[in-house]
This record gives C-alpha cells, structure tokens and sequence, in this order.
C-alpha cells in the first residue's frame, strides 16, 4: 500500500483540532505548520488548501488562516435585508462606506427604476463581524434621498425605506458569477477569487421600482440556496 502523502497527513490533524475550535479562530500559518511538521512550507500550504476547497476554513490574505463553522446562507426565494440577516445568525452587521451620492442614471439603471434621470446610489462592503461578506453597489429612485442622510456604516436602509413610506415588498433577482478583481482588497480576498453575485430590483407593494443592487459575495462567507420543482416531461 502507498505511502499516505505528508500534506494528507497534516490534513488529517488540522481536521481533528478544528473539531476542537469554533467558527472564527485562527489556524497555524504556513510557516508555523512547516516548522512544526519539519515539512516544505509547500507541504503545508498543500493542506491548508484542502481544507478551505472543503469549505473548513478561510484563507484571508494578509491576516492568516481562519475556521469556517458556520457559512450564512440566504434563500435567494425569500427578501430578507442584509442588516436583518445578520442579527438573525447572531451577528454584528457593520459596511464600509465606499461611496454615497446623488447622480444620473446608467441607461440599465434608469430602465430597471422606471427610467428616473437621477438616482441615489450607495456603494458598501457588508460585513459580519468585522469580516467583510459582499460588496452591494445599491442604487434608489430619487425620493429615497434621505437615505443619504444616516449613517451608512450600521443603518439599516430597508428600515430607513419603511420609515420614509417605501416599503419593500418583492423583486427579481438574477445569479451570476465574475473574478474580485479591483474588489479584491476591500473584500480581502485575491483578484482572482470566484464571486458570487445576484443582481436584484426591489419594488413596493404597488409594483413600483424602489431598487436595483448588485451584491458580490465571496462564496466562502456567505451563500444563496434556491428551492427547485422539476418539470414534467413527455415520454
């Protein structure tokens, strides 16, 4: 019988001790696990590998290697706020406000608001905890200008939207896919990371547009579940 390879062998320990852990606790570091193992730093990083393709920790750069317990998901189905979301799963929801004005419209944004000449657009890293899970380039029809005025770091814009009359009701989401790219270092991830991206338009009860938001999410953090029938077909 072969060998088993020493980056398996290491794998298998780090699986028992973040058994051991909880969500967020950081893991030895390459050099640290080399060192420890009398390994290749190559060796090491090896394992670390295959435990983050499985989903069992994050590797963020910069800051070091951590454990991922407890991935938050999203039914795509169902309109739940981001703010809202995260004081469900137990988190402090905090942004990082990238920008924040009144401007004109993009042709696709006009189109997706009911062709306003001017919207209010608000660009934000979201975070669970200080992680950052997605960045959102939101933008709203010109009566929700008001939104400008809170405090875009901890406020909750949906809250802000009841209050100001606009209530949210419903949507259209669609799923895509595209590299972090020049979203890498807010995100701390690499520019190649894969993001996870859902692009949505809000509208109130009365079918009116409210809102149309890009959210890129990295996978690793934060996920969609879609709920599915499957079509009948001729024999």
């Amino acid at each position: 019988m072969a060998k088993q390879p020493l980056y398996e062998q290491i794998e298998h320990q780090l699986r028992q001790r973040i058994d051991s852990l909880s969500d967020g606790d950081r893991v030895s570091s390459e050099h640290q696990l080399a060192d420890e193992f009398g390994v290749a730093r190559m060796t090491a990083r090896a394992a670390l590998s295959a435990l983050e393709r499985d989903g069992l920790l994050e590797r963020i750069p910069g800051r070091g290697s951590f454990v991922r317990k407890s991935l938050t998901s999203r039914r795509i189905a169902q309109l739940v706020s981001f703010h809202d979301q995260a004081l469900a799963a137990g988190k402090t929801p905090t942004s990082v406000v990238v920008s924040a004005e009144r401007r004109a419209s993009t042709a696709t944004e006009s189109h997706a608001l009911g062709n306003p000449e001017s919207v209010i657009s608000i660009t934000r890293i979201r975070c669970f905890d200080d992680v950052p899970v997605a960045i959102e380039r939101a933008v709203f029809v010109p009566a929700l200008a008001a939104l400008l005025e809170l405090n875009l770091e901890t406020d909750s814009l949906h809250a802000a939207m009841r209050a100001l009359g606009c209530v949210p009701t419903g949507g259209h989401s669609t799923l895509g896919a595209r590299r972090a790219d020049e979203d890498a270092l807010g995100l701390r991830v690499t520019p190649d990371t894969a993001l996870l991206v859902e692009t949505r338009t809000i509208h109130d009860i009365s079918g009116l547009p409210l809102e149309y938001t890009s959210s890129a999410y990295v996978p690793q953090r934060y996920s969609l579940n879609v709920d599915f029938t499957i079509g009948a077909h001729a024999d």
